[in-house]
């Protein structure tokens, strides 16, 4: 087996229904990596991950509420970047082509050998962690994984809601977070959200980091500024 320290860093979720599976890979694998969150459904998985913002994803297919391609489809959505393993009984040709159309990276058949699938990981190792902190110009960068902004090597405090909007700026790195997502990511509850608010928001964080890192785009959004990234 490859070396397995690689992994220390990496965070997983694993999405399986079978209590007896889901047990048996945790158990197998968790004691690798930085953490193992586990969810029993595509609900609760997309839940999970936004909280946890994992390197890595490991779902079965046949799941209640929502199965694992639908909810690996909106995944992407919310992290193109995130590596997502399949793990399924089905081998059927529609399930494939959905699988990678989706852009799933991984598709292992059950039974599989979980030596393989740390294996594969391990291999994919190096890139994920290139891909965990972002440098945004010569004075900021940016951990993905954990949601964190420095200041040269200092961490900057920054409250739940603007860890959020770091996310979103980064996730969209060239292109304009609008009005409209900004309110339904940051203030997912409330109905009237106004843009003196968003504003606001805005100006405090400027204060807490740069008035040059974040640009405002007339009546669209907010976007990275130009001279960054």
């Amino acid at each position: 087996m490859q070396n397995l320290k690689s992994l220390k860093e990496l965070k997983v979720l694993l999405v399986e229904d079978e209590t007896k599976l889901s047990k048996f890979l945790k158990d197998a694998i968790a004691e690798f990596f930085t953490s193992l969150t586990v969810a029993k459904d595509g609900l609760e998985g997309i839940k999970k991950f936004k909280k946890i913002n994992p390197d890595i994803v490991i779902t079965d297919i046949m799941m209640p509420n929502l199965d694992g391609l639908d909810m690996a489809k909106e995944l992407k959505k919310l992290k193109p970047s995130v590596h997502i393993i399949v793990l399924s009984a089905f081998s059927e040709k529609d399930k494939l082509l959905k699988a990678i159309d989706i852009g799933i990276n991984k598709y292992f058949i059950k039974p599989f050998d979980t030596d393989e699938l740390l294996n594969y990981i391990t291999s994919i190792a190096k890139n994920l962690k290139n891909m965990k902190t972002v440098k945004i110009n010569e004075e900021y960068s940016y951990d993905k994984n954990n949601k964190t902004l420095y200041y040269k090597e200092g961490l900057i405090k920054l409250t739940q809601r603007e860890r959020e909007f770091f996310a979103l700026l980064m996730e969209n790195q060239k292109a304009i977070v609008t009005l409209d997502r900004i309110k339904k990511a940051l203030w997912p509850n409330q109905i009237e959200v106004t843009p003196e608010r968003i504003r606001t928001f805005i100006k405090r964080l400027r204060i807490k980091t740069s008035k040059d890192l974040i640009e405002n785009i007339s009546g669209q959004g907010y976007i990275l500024s130009k001279n960054n990234l």
